[in-house]
């Protein structure tokens, strides 16, 4: 990005030595001698950021602050004052200005403080756009995102919302999972017909089977009426089966069987029954690794992987951390019923460095917190959970040019598939696609590593 820099100094030779060295950093600048001058320029022209003197005839650099402040909020005010007239300086930013410098100017620290109220104005701007997009964007309806690979999930869901094609939906814990069923559901002709869901994880496997194709009158000890399965609830409506890596082996025969034939016989049933149910699956789990490992049927990995879609983890997704935080400042200051109307740029800076590994549930408990707590109308840094405000994150990389301190190549290798595995979230056939090897390669690098079945090693240990 090319930014402005407006330079305000009764002195040309200090206008002209402070142009220098922002040449020097590659920004433009413009100067003028007058603060009149500037205000004018402001009217005309696009700036970033002002820097001006405080002491001037006619209108002093306080009374410029005040005027930027009132007409440009957006544009932060760098003032220049005498060395040791501190109450000037404390003025100047009861006025409104951004930050200052003492004269002589070590031009040092004039970048500096210039740098940082270019990125102040940078963040801003984007926080105002995303702010502003919240309200006009609709992806999906349940969704908030703006991201390259938002943007290609969604044309993928329009594409599949309108069939009866089974989908299996993947993706990291706290991604989305049952929303982007329920957004298939509604975008698709069953929308006015039930949305039934069952998390496969959640029943002992008798219950669960009990649960799905339901039963007769007396079929068990406590089968005292019978009762419909959920294949039979949702009938001309979409069934989600949640978890299905969870799904025990000894059911996986019965599923594949209703899903290929389109009916379902109750537990201790003579008769079978027909159904009409679009069927989506989701799992957190690598089912492609627990076919190869026997814990999952080929056949009906095959049945339910007509359609895979796989949901990006949100720290892939860029700015829409922000923009999915925005949306939960919103709703969670109206359920306080406060006036918790943003986020400022610190803690925005903290909310998109951080990794947030438990994905947008982690974040919208993050904000939930953070607006139940906070005691202004933005959210600060004080308000974001402690391990948001501690994070660093770390590359697979070294620093460095000392050959002491540098890997050997086998070492790096190592190091960045262990990487891109934690980026995935252990998903083996997603790491596998990422690096562009075959699944095969990769296990057996990571049987050398004894990596094996291990969750994937932290970034932060590397």
């Amino acid at each position: 990005m090319t930014h402005q820099i407006l330079i305000v100094d009764d002195d040309p030779e200090m206008c002209e030595v402070i142009a220098a060295r922002l040449r020097r950093e590659k920004l433009n600048s413009r100067w003028v001698t007058a603060g009149g001058d500037a205000l004018a320029a402001l009217q005309t022209g696009s700036y970033d950021t002002v820097i001006t003197d405080l002491q001037m005839p006619r209108v002093t650099g306080i009374e410029l602050c005040q005027q930027v402040v009132r007409n440009r909020p957006d544009i932060p005010v760098i003032v220049m004052t005498a060395f040791g007239n501190l109450e000037t300086a404390i003025a100047a930013i009861r006025a409104g200005a951004y930050d200052f410098v003492t004269k002589p100017v070590e031009m040092d620290l004039l970048v500096v403080a210039l740098k940082r109220a270019l990125e102040h104005r940078d963040l801003e701007q984007q926080i105002k756009r995303l702010n502003d997009r919240v309200e006009h964007s609709q992806p999906f309806e349940m969704f908030i995102g703006e991201s390259a690979v938002m943007a290609e999930l969604f044309d993928q869901l329009r594409r599949i919302a309108d069939t009866d094609t089974t989908v299996l939906i993947t993706g990291e814990s706290g991604t989305g999972k049952e929303l982007v069923a329920r957004a298939l559901h509604e975008h698709s002709s069953r929308k006015t017909l039930p949305f039934l869901a069952v998390n496969c994880s959640a029943f002992p496997e008798a219950l669960l089977e009990s649960e799905l194709f339901g039963h007769e009158k007396g079929a068990f000890t406590d089968a005292r009426t019978a009762r419909e399965g959920l294949f039979v609830q949702a009938d001309r409506g979409t069934l989600l089966l949640d978890e299905i890596g969870d799904l025990p082996l000894s059911l996986q025969p019965k599923l594949l069987r209703a899903l290929e034939e389109r009916r379902i016989r109750p537990i201790g049933g003579n008769h079978e029954r027909a159904f009409d149910v679009r069927v989506i699956a989701a799992t957190n789990q690598d089912l492609e690794a627990a076919r190869d490992e026997g814990r999952f049927r080929d056949d009906l990995f095959y049945r339910l992987n007509v359609i895979p879609v796989e949901i990006p983890p949100l720290r892939s997704r860029g700015t829409d951390v922000l923009l999915i935080a925005r949306h939960f400042v919103v709703r969670f200051a109206e359920r306080f019923e406060k006036c918790v109307t943003g986020i400022t740029d610190a803690a925005a800076k903290l909310l998109l460095a951080y990794d947030w590994p438990g994905n947008v549930r982690e974040l919208r408990n993050a904000i939930e917190r953070a607006v139940a707590l906070t005691e202004f109308d933005k959210i600060t840094v004080e308000d974001v959970p402690q391990k948001v405000r501690d994070y660093r994150g770390s590359q697979p990389f070294i620093a460095g040019s000392d050959p002491s301190d540098l890997p050997p190549l086998e070492e790096m290798e190592r190091r960045y598939i262990l990487h891109v595995l934690s980026s995935v979230g252990g998903n083996r056939a997603m790491a596998a696609r990422v690096l562009r090897v075959a699944r095969r390669t990769l296990y057996r690098k990571l049987e050398s590593y004894g990596w094996c079945n291990q969750p994937p090693a932290s970034r932060d240990s590397h």
